[in-house]
């Protein structure tokens, strides 16, 4: 679906394609354990969150030049402006890769590349987003974000993501003081397989401005009253939710009642190349499955660029909005 939208809960890692992987391998001297692309693909099949993230965390080994995330980013964009993203905020993971030697401004360089060449590009508006990996130490954290102060210029917010469930929002409070103090961006993963009170706890305790997922919110009515009161963002990523078992089938998704019950949702694609679908194609899913009317796939549309950082150019934001409601849907 080309309906315009932003895009705000996208792992640039989780774009990786089985042919760009392929074609990085070869390029890096890089042997995969795979034999061709179709049996890479079939590797794409998940019981959890976990075991997404084995293979994702595998398949970085890849990625190491700036040329390499240049090309990654580039081959994202491409596809998301296909698919009618306008503005993309692009979580990135850094400790995934300097654990394994690439220096910090490897990464950021070589994904600026494309990002700050993308309006001209791709016509998409870009920020980036740092994110830290909650299966590491909150140390490991305090010192990623302490290396990043050099490309702060380039990065406007930070996040947090990887296994959920044994690491709640609290573990993570001094490197958001932290960012907080820098003037950076807040979002966290909470409500994906952990618990409401990871919802809570991220908003009161790491201050989040958006909360990335946020799914399980369902289950707790004062939250759900809370976060429409105080119009909180929710960046959903349905196809996501299926393929990792968080909903049995997109028939089950809680998207309607969550829409219903006046929580700011928004649909995103999450790690596409993993899931299944970009952000067009989760449009088209939740359409078709879920039954959502033109005036609800408008909201959600709207609501993407409401939640999305464009203070620094309310101009632009203002442009995204038209363009919404001037779209003639198929």
């Amino acid at each position: 679906m080309s309906l315009p939208k932003a895009e705000l809960h996208l792992h640039i890692e989780g774009t990786l394609e089985p042919e760009l992987a392929f074609e990085l391998a070869t390029r890096n001297g890089v042997t995969l354990p795979y034999a061709s692309t179709d049996e890479l693909r079939e590797a794409y099949r998940f019981e959890d969150l976990q075991s997404f993230l084995n293979l994702y965390y595998e398949l970085m080994a890849v990625l190491r030049t700036e040329r390499d995330f240049e090309d990654l980013a580039n081959a994202y964009l491409a596809r998301a402006a296909a698919q009618g993203v306008r503005h993309a905020e692009i979580f990135f993971d850094p400790q995934a890769h300097t654990s394994r030697g690439l220096e910090l401004g490897t990464v950021v360089e070589g994904l600026w590349r494309a990002l700050g060449n993308s309006a001209a590009n791709h016509g998409v508006s870009t920020r980036l987003i740092l994110c830290f990996l909650r299966d590491e130490s909150a140390e490991s954290a305090l010192a990623t974000l302490d290396a990043a102060k050099p490309y702060l210029d380039r990065i406007t917010g930070v996040g947090l993501d990887s296994a959920e469930v044994g690491h709640p929002p609290v573990k993570f409070r001094a490197v958001y003081e932290a960012a907080a103090a820098l003037g950076l961006r807040r979002v966290a993963h909470a409500g994906e397989e952990g618990p409401p009170e990871y919802i809570t706890e991220a908003l009161d305790v790491l201050g989040v401005e958006r909360v990335d997922h946020g799914l399980r919110c369902v289950e707790d009515p004062a939250l759900v009253e809370r976060l429409v009161r105080d119009r909180v963002p929710l960046t959903l990523c349905p196809l996501s939710n299926v393929r990792l078992r968080t909903v049995d089938t997109l028939a089950d998704h809680p998207l309607p009642a969550m829409l219903d019950a006046g929580l700011m949702c928004t649909v995103n694609s999450d790690d596409p190349a993993y899931f299944g679908g970009y952000a067009g194609d989760n449009f088209d899913a939740v359409r078709e499955t879920l039954g959502l009317s033109e005036d609800r796939l408008r909201e959600l549309a709207r609501n993407s660029f409401l939640a999305s950082f464009l203070e620094d150019d309310e101009e632009l934001r203002a442009r995204y909005l038209a363009e919404v409601e001037a779209y003639t849907f198929a």
